[in-house]
Formats: C-alpha cells, sequence, structure tokens
C-alpha cells in the first residue's frame, strides 16, 4: 500500500518531468498584485506630489502609479503576530531603519508632519503607544492605553498626537514629555478628551486640523458621527453623515473627507462643519454609463447639537 506522501511525491515527479513545465533557475519577481488587505484609514497612504498610492496586500506593501497603471512592492512588512516591527522603507524598496516596541501586533503608526517622529500603538493585548526617532531606531517616550485604539494624527506643530478608539479620545503632549528625558524613555504626557453624551461611543477615525483651524481635532465615530474638538479638549460640535457606517477621515485646511459605507465620502468645511457634497462610489470597470440612470438625488446632512 503507497502512504500519501509517497503518492503526493510520485505526482509531484510526474509533474516535474512534464515537458510543459519549465523549471527556473534563476530568481523571480513579484509583477502584480491584486486586491486589499485594509480595513481602516490606517492602512492608507498617498503622496500629493507624485500621486503614488502605498496599501498592504499581505505581507506586501503595494506602491500603485495610478496614471501609469503601474505597481511596485515591498516585501515581507509583516504588522501581525508576536514580537512585530514597525519598518520604516525607502520608496525604492530599501528599508532604512526597524524599532521593535509591540508584542502582538501594531494597530496604526503615523509619521509627526516634520518627519522626526513616528508613533505607534499596539493591538487591544498590548496597549501601548510609542513614539520613537526612527533615524536613531530609540524610543523617546512611551505609555500604556487602556482602551483599544484604531487610528492615531499628529498636530501641525507636532507639539502633540491624538489617538482614539473604543469609548476613547486622548492627547498625548511630546513637549512635556521631552522637558522630562534625559537620556532615557519617559513616559508621555496624556490626557482624555472630554466627550460628554458621547462618552460611550466608538471613535473609528481621528485628524488633526490644518492652517487656521490648526487648533481643532476632528473625529468619527462608528454611529456616523463627524465631531470636532476645540483646543481644550472638549468635543465642541457633531453632524451627523447620514450613513450607515463611517470608519475614517482625512483633513486638509479646506476639506474634510469622512470614509462612509458603500464606498460614499462626505465633503465638509472644518471651519463650520458644513456639509459640502457628497462623492459616490465610482462605476464599476465596463458599465455603460449611458444605460445608467441620472438625476440621482444626494442625501443632506445636517449640523447636530453642541456637546
Amino acid at each position: 500500500k503507497i502512504s500519501k506522501h509517497s503518492e503526493v511525491q510520485l505526482r509531484m515527479e510526474k509533474i516535474i518531468e512534464s515537458p510543459q513545465i519549465q523549471i527556473l533557475s534563476g530568481p523571480v519577481s513579484l509583477e502584480k498584485v491584486l486586491g486589499i488587505s485594509t480595513a481602516s484609514g490606517s492602512g492608507l497612504a498617498s503622496d500629493p506630489i507624485t500621486g503614488l498610492i502605498a496599501y498592504p496586500a499581505g505581507c506586501v506593501v503595494v506602491l500603485l502609479h495610478p496614471k501609469k497603471n503601474k505597481q511596485s512592492h515591498i516585501i515581507n512588512t509583516s504588522r501581525y503576530g508576536h514580537m512585530p516591527c514597525v519598518r520604516v522603507w525607502e520608496v525604492g524598496g530599501a528599508q532604512v531603519a526597524e524599532v521593535q516596541s509591540h508584542k502582538y501586533g501594531v494597530s496604526c503608526v503615523a509619521f509627526s508632519t516634520n518627519s522626526c517622529y513616528i508613533v505607534s500603538v499596539g493591538y487591544q493585548h498590548d496597549m501601548t503607544v510609542s513614539v520613537w526617532d526612527w533615524r536613531k531606531g530609540s524610543i523617546i517616550a512611551s505609555n500604556k492605553v487602556s482602551s483599544r485604539v484604531f487610528a492615531v494624527s499628529f498636530s501641525q506643530d507636532n507639539s502633540y498626537f491624538v489617538t482614539a478608539g473604543n469609548r476613547h479620545v486622548k492627547f498625548w503632549y511630546l513637549d512635556a514629555s521631552k522637558k522630562r528625558r534625559v537620556n532615557s524613555t519617559v513616559p508621555l504626557i496624556g490626557r482624555s478628551g472630554l466627550l460628554g453624551d458621547h462618552k460611550n461611543s466608538v471613535f473609528s477615525g481621528v485628524a488633526c486640523g490644518r492652517g487656521l483651524m490648526a487648533s481643532s481635532t476632528y473625529c468619527i465615530t462608528s454611529s456616523s458621527l463627524l465631531c470636532v474638538f476645540n483646543s481644550g479638549r472638549q468635543l465642541e460640535a457633531w453632524v451627523n453623515l447620514k450613513t450607515a457606517a463611517a470608519s475614517c477621515l482625512s483633513v486638509s485646511e479646506d476639506f474634510i473627507f469622512c470614509g462612509c459605507a458603500d464606498g460614499v465620502v462626505r465633503v465638509f468645511s472644518p471651519s463650520n462643519l458644513q456639509y459640502i457634497t457628497t462623492l459616490h462610489r465610482p462605476h464599476r470597470l465596463g458599465v455603460d454609463l449611458s444605460c445608467t440612470s441620472l438625476g440621482r438625488s444626494t442625501p443632506g446632512c445636517w449640523r447636530g447639537e453642541s456637546g
């Protein structure tokens, strides 16, 4: 009786001996990746100058040139598993730095606006937030968080960053932490946001303001609210996004873009949360637009009450 192992081995030998199979002696290269494995805005980044888009697909980071429809890849950069690393790569593919400060996984990372520091947040079993000088590979400040964190964002002046998560919005102050540092890692100094009636909300995205609104911080909740915090960390106002769910947001000097269910993006003004427009999910490739119905109404949004 032939064992299963021997049977498989015989089949493999027949396949290898087949004249249609050519054994490659040289190295192979990854040509194209189909699909994406990110579930939030923390796994997507774009270069506003070149238009280059970066996103994860398994253990590969795909660098996509949309206008040229070409890909390049960074391989073997996993954030899961035991003792994961946070790695910094050049666009050309060379790794320039790495740090290992988490035990179970990395939930989200963010560069400071001056690119000097990176903040990384561990998974809920790790509960650690760390700031490190990536060029030196050293952690300069760290602390524990008591809630699951989904997103992080640096302020425009790099003096603080904000984490958002399950019943959690917290402001972490770097300048105060630096004053206490000599040659070792010091505890990060953090202050919780004043959530008021929204203390039980799940905050799925956060972005610090830019330009004239640099002192404000914007968050979205999984229950589809867009919220703004003032410089005193108080939840000042909110607006209903009129969608089943919201997962991410991005802020510029002139616009707030909110990623919502069904591929819809709602756009608001940072100064007063005034609704501007809705960007609908693009049509699938191959759809004949002349056969689609026009005049589809755009759902509106309204200003909420102050918190």
